[in-house]
């Protein structure tokens, strides 16, 4: 039987109550005092005639306000849920005194050392593990939290060492010992395996029916997880910086901020504020202050858009951040520490800018630990039409027009147009022809784009003689077919000519795998 008293927090009130329980000789097995003015009583079970003299005389007490009864003592409640919730635990969790001796066992804990709890109580975990010195590390004057590789009747085990601090009544911590939770090898692979597949959904909106895209996303799916510095570079339009937001989004910084600085766009005079800031005070009558997107982006990630248009003082103030993680804001005396990633965009080939002089050789190793290439839209000519109709669906929504169809002559002029503005000017041509558009069927006549050369450079082939002119048009054409068939044996089929031929003729442009 248990009972709940709720009363005022009166001198002398416990007293009185436990007086009552002598009178009707009732045998007290534990008492719980609540601070907010409740207390509990275990004792036997009564029957119906002594639980109706007993609970009256404790309401007659002066100052109690009601008493009913209760399933369970609040000390026994604590009890029962930690108990479920360490027999549904998955891992393996043990508990031990500061003599490494083990006081709790989960089932999964039992399972692990194929023995009931009962048999291991009291017996010491140190010489069950491999690897590790528990009762060495228990014996330091502060042990830390600890994540070790162990090893347990010869299998490999991740356990996290968690040390168990009580405070005392003066106030001062010691240590009562330790929880031990040991993870296989198995379930951490699982845990990763989960997680990629949740990264990987924040690439999903890409289209990648070509090789060269399937390749891009493969990619990016490994290096968005990684925390060091990505530079993604590729010509304008390509979707750099949607696939560098999708990077932020996949990596552990993703419920981070990701804070965005266009270098192009923003003035030499302008763009230290914008991404130091400055303190209060610093400009006149400001007395608040401003935090740049340094600041701003802590914790997550800085997304440096068109890195290769940075002044080559931003470069300078840029490097020593990514050095030492550490800056100070204009008219600040004090240092401000941040923890972020750096992604930067760029069409330009920073490469050959450092080559040049225009940009900094060191600032281009620290940002280069991580690339990726975006391709161009000629060379991803299996993703045109499904990318076409993507942007039909959703300029028709924007539009609110109906979806318009895809005649089959614009269907096969869209795949062979050069497309030098790539995404961007694609979905821009397929806006205004639909927004123009009076019939439910887009031709080419409906859009308007400026007439291009089959393949680009073709004029300079003019230049040369006839057999320079031959060989510059081979290259051209091996190299704009390369990325959608990408083989030599699927790209001699496409050719008619044996696949020794092209196979040489790769090896003598250096493209593809054959790259010299």
């Amino acid at each position: 039987m248990r009972l709940k008293v709720n009363c005022e927090d009166r001198l002398g009130l416990t007293r009185e109550l436990l007086n009552i329980l002598v009178e009707h000789r009732i045998d007290l097995r534990g008492i719980e005092i609540d601070t907010s003015g409740i207390i509990y009583l275990n004792f036997p079970a009564l029957d119906f005639t002594e639980l109706q003299h007993l609970m009256p005389a404790i309401r007659r007490l002066p100052g109690v306000h009601d008493v009913q009864t209760i399933a369970c003592m609040p000390s026994e409640q604590e009890h029962n849920a930690i108990v479920a919730l360490l027999r549904v635990l998955p891992d393996a969790v043990v508990a031990v005194d500061v003599k490494g001796r083990i006081t709790l066992a989960n089932d999964a804990a039992c399972a692990l050392f194929d023995q009931p709890q009962a048999q291991l109580l009291q017996q010491p975990l140190g010489p069950r593990l491999k690897g590790v010195f528990v009762s060495r590390w228990l014996e330091q004057d502060e042990p830390r939290p600890l994540s070790e590789r162990v090893t347990i009747e010869g299998e490999p085990w991740l356990a996290d060492f968690l040390p168990i601090w009580v405070t005392e009544e003066s106030g001062e911590r010691s240590l009562a010992g330790a929880v031990v939770v040991f993870k296989s090898a198995w379930r951490i692979g699982q845990h990763f395996k989960a997680m990629r597949h949740r990264e990987s959904r924040h690439f999903d909106n890409f289209i990648a029916h070509s090789p060269a895209m399937t390749e891009l996303l493969s990619e990016a799916r490994r290096l968005a997880v990684l925390d060091a510095p990505l530079l993604i570079q590729g010509e304008t339009g390509t979707g750099k910086e949607q696939l560098a937001r999708a990077c932020h989004r996949a990596s552990l910084r993703g419920e981070g901020p990701l804070i965005l600085l266009n270098c192009a766009a923003i003035p030499d005079d302008a763009a230290e504020n914008e991404l130091f800031g400055y303190a209060p005070g610093a400009f006149g009558n400001n007395a608040r202050g401003k935090r740049g997107v340094l600041e701003q982006a802590n914790g997550g990630t800085l997304l440096l858009d068109e890195i290769g248009e940075m002044s080559p003082l931003l470069q300078r103030k840029l490097l020593r951040v990514l050095q030492d993680g550490v800056f100070r804001r204009l008219g600040d005396e004090q240092e401000v520490k941040v923890d972020i990633r750096v992604i930067c965009t760029s069409q330009q080939d920073l490469a050959a800018l450092v080559q040049q002089g225009q940009f900094r050789q060191d600032l281009f190793f620290r940002l280069n630990v991580l690339n990726l290439r975006v391709p161009p839209l000629r060379e991803r000519q299996k993703d045109i039409l499904p990318l076409a109709r993507q942007l039909c669906t959703r300029h028709a929504a924007e539009l609110e027009r109906p979806q318009p169809r895809l005649s089959a002559r614009l269907a096969d002029y869209l795949q062979h147009y050069p497309w030098p503005g790539n995404v961007r000017q694609l979905g821009n041509c397929l806006y205004r022809a639909i927004s123009l558009l009076e019939g439910d069927e887009l031709d080419v006549d409906d859009l308007s784009l400026p007439e291009q050369s089959g393949l680009p450079g073709l004029d300079a082939l003019c230049e040369g003689t006839l057999e320079d002119a031959v060989k510059g048009f081979e290259r051209l054409l091996l190299e704009r077919l390369y990325p959608e068939y990408p083989s030599s044996r699927l790209l001699a089929r496409r050719l008619g000519i044996s696949h020794t031929a092209v196979a040489n003729k790769l090896r003598d442009h250096g493209i593809g795998k054959h790259k010299k």
